[in-house]
This record gives structure tokens, sequence and C-alpha cells, in this order.
């Protein structure tokens, strides 16, 4: 790709990588920071693009890493929300003594027929904005990111076990927004 053929696809992407960042980070200057350091990162690497994906799929590639530096960053300094304030209460009710289903959820249909339909992705944004800073944070860099939890717990200095709960609330978050905005309202 030549210069003007870089420079208009990822001013064409940025709208896209923006919003990612804003998701997985909840913090417009940060957001933008990322973003500027990959349009940086891409403008300086093109050369290591080969072709072999497509142009957004690399820049994102590069906006992943830089959003993981951050998190490593911030979390030496100590600046993230470790603990969520909110207990499992909400939850329990959902289960009986023996820990099955109260009530069974709804039947989601065929999971790859589900992920094309363009809304859900726009439903699934919204109910990762409504996760508490914390559980989005966890979750995205065990479930987006890619993550161990070994390595979140070294990062954000947590035990297991508190990652774990942590990452059940949001799984339990998101499986009750999903099922309120998208499987119930269609």
């Amino acid at each position: 790709m030549t210069d003007p053929d870089v420079q208009q696809s990822l001013q064409r992407i940025r709208p896209t990588l923006l919003r990612f960042a804003m998701l997985q980070l909840r913090n417009e200057a940060a957001a933008e920071d990322v973003v500027q350091e990959t349009l940086l990162a891409a403008l300086e690497g093109k050369s290591a693009f080969s072709g072999r994906s497509q142009f957004k799929t690399w820049a994102v590639s590069i906006l992943r890493n830089k959003i993981v530096d951050y998190l490593r960053r911030t979390s030496r300094e100590g600046i993230l929300p470790l603990l969520d304030e909110q207990g499992d209460e909400d939850f329990d009710a959902l289960f009986d003594g023996s820990g099955h289903w109260q009530e069974v959820p709804g039947d989601w249909g065929d999971p790859a027929v589900v992920l094309e339909q363009r809304g859900l992705y726009d439903v699934l944004e919204l109910c990762m904005k409504a996760l508490p800073e914390n559980l989005a944070r966890v979750f995205t860099m065990r479930e987006i990111l890619g993550f161990e939890t070994d390595e979140i717990c070294k990062e954000l200095k947590m035990s297991s076990s508190n990652c774990w709960v942590v990452l059940y609330r949001a799984r339990m978050r998101l499986r009750e927004c999903l099922q309120l905005r998208w499987f119930d309202a269609r």
C-alpha cells in the first residue's frame, strides 16, 4: 500500500478503532491516546502489512496491543478499581438450592446465525457499556484481549478467586442484558 492509501484507510477505520477503544477503556482521553498510538504505529509499520488479512484486522490487532500496554501501565500505577461493590445476591435468586436455574433461560437459537445479525453487536456494546468498569475491564482482558487468568491477576494485583467472581458477575450481567434487550425483544 502507498502512503496515501494507508492514510485513507486509517482515516476510514478511525471511528471503528475509537469505538472499540472506548468500549474497552471507558475513558475518552485514554481511548483517543491509544488510537493515536495505533495510527502512528500503523503508519510507521505499513511495510509490515503483508495483505494476508484485511487492513482493518491488522489495525485492530495493533490497537489491541496498545490497549494491553495501557492496561498494564495503569495497573502498575494502581489506578484500577478491583472489587465489585455489589454481591451475588441478585444472581443467587436465579438458582435453586442445588444450583440449577429456577427458570431456564430462553433458547438463543443457532449461535452462528445470531452472530450474523448486525443488531446483536449494537446490543452487546450497550450491555458492555452498562457493566461496572471493573467488571468490564476484567471481562475484556479475558474474553476479548485473550489474557490468561493468571496474567489478569498479576496485572491487576487480584486473587484468582476474586478474578473468577468478577468474571462470573460480568458474564451473568451480560447474559441478563442480552436476554432482555435482544433475545426477548425479538
